[in-house]
This record gives C-alpha cells, sequence and structure tokens, in this order.
C-alpha cells in the first residue's frame, strides 16, 4: 500500500486510488471521523433554512458536512456514510415516510465530493465542479424520486428543481469554499488529509 503522503493527486481511474480508498475506510479513525459528520449532519438538519425569495429556493446544510467526510474519507467511505447519514437523519428527524431513493441521491452525492476532493490538491475550480456535479445529480434523480412519490410529472419537477440549483450553485460553492480554507489547517496538522495537499485555498 503506498504511503499517505505518495497518494496525493491520484486519479479515480488509477487502481491505487480505490485501494487508498477502501484502506482508508478500514482505519478506526476514518470510521470515527464519518461517525461525527453523521452527527454533524444530523446536528444541521435542525439549523433553520434560509429562504430566498418566494420561489422555494433556500439555504440548508447538511451538504456542508457531506463534503467534509467525501474529502476526508473517500468514496468508499463516502458510500457508506451516505446510507448511514441518510437512514439515521430520518430516525432521528424523520418528515414523511422513509424512501430509499433520497438515501441513494446521498450516497452517490457524498461520493462525488470524494471523486473531486478526495486526496486532491484544493482548488475553488475543484469545489465548484464537485458543486455542480451534485446539483446536477439532485436535479435528475431527485426529479425522479418526486414523481415516483407525487402527483405530478418528471418534467415538471425537474423544471423547478433546475431553477433552484442554478440560482444556489454559486451560494453552495461559495459557502464550500469558506467552510473548507477554514478546515484544511486542522485537518492537515491532525493527519485526517495528507500534509502535502497544502494548508490554503488555491483558484485552480
Amino acid at each position: 500500500m503506498p504511503k499517505t503522503e505518495n497518494t496525493r493527486n491520484l486519479s479515480p481511474f488509477s487502481a491505487v486510488y480505490w485501494r487508498t480508498a477502501a484502506a482508508d475506510f478500514r482505519k478506526p479513525r476514518m470510521l470515527a471521523f464519518a461517525a461525527l459528520m453523521i452527527a454533524v449532519c444530523v446536528a444541521l438538519s435542525y439549523v433553520p433554512s434560509i429562504h430566498l425569495g418566494d420561489g422555494g429556493v433556500r439555504v440548508t446544510w447538511g451538504f456542508l458536512g457531506r463534503s467534509v467526510c467525501g474529502m476526508v474519507g473517500g468514496p468508499v467511505t463516502a458510500l457508506v456514510f451516505g446510507f448511514a447519514e441518510d437512514t439515521v437523519s430520518f430516525l432521528i428527524h424523520p418528515t414523511g415516510a422513509y424512501f430509499p431513493g433520497y438515501a441513494l441521491t446521498t450516497m452517490l452525492g457524498t461520493m462525488i465530493y470524494a471523486l473531486f476532493l478526495y486526496r486532491a490538491r484544493p482548488t475553488v475550480v475543484r469545489i465548484f465542479l464537485a458543486k455542480l456535479a451534485t446539483n446536477a445529480l439532485n436535479v435528475v434523480l431527485g426529479s425522479v424520486w418526486s414523481a415516483v412519490l407525487y402527483s405530478k410529472g418528471y418534467l415538471y419537477y425537474m423544471t423547478a428543481s433546475l431553477v433552484k440549483n442554478v440560482v444556489m450553485l454559486p451560494v453552495q460553492t461559495a459557502m464550500l469554499c469558506f467552510l473548507l480554507a477554514a478546515l484544511l489547517p486542522p485537518l492537515s496538522r491532525t493527519g485526517l488529509i495528507p500534509g502535502d495537499m497544502g494548508n490554503r485555498l488555491s483558484l485552480y
């Protein structure tokens, strides 16, 4: 297994990347961190959202914990975390009937953050692309789940979701940039991310 400091900037298309991610998933420290991020996401679900205008666009907070878990834990940890976080959040703070499609969306969304940010030099461009991809996932899959659960067709939900996610993209990107810029130094000092990833957020 490659040493931690030699596994920065690996491509998700390489076998070493996935072996490293699997090895990280087996570390007790990483599992404890993922459990902490589940608790953070549950706590954030109680923080009131901020409504932007009258179109149903609102700022929520759970994606912040998911992005940090994906960046630190990697894609394997992200998949397990996503399922556990969605299930625990529902059990503690239910909002309607449990639907496994939402767990799948959370799993894939957290994995997308990992694919862009895990063991990679953190940049504004990477964060933007990660958020763009997760928002696209929310539009595509979220609209499918809404069409399955409710009375209106896919195009209706897709249009509404597309507008909300486009409006929120720059806001959420800015939120992630500020959060990760603040967390990089302590995460590096504690060894949760490789030290050579850097302590500052660069543009690209």
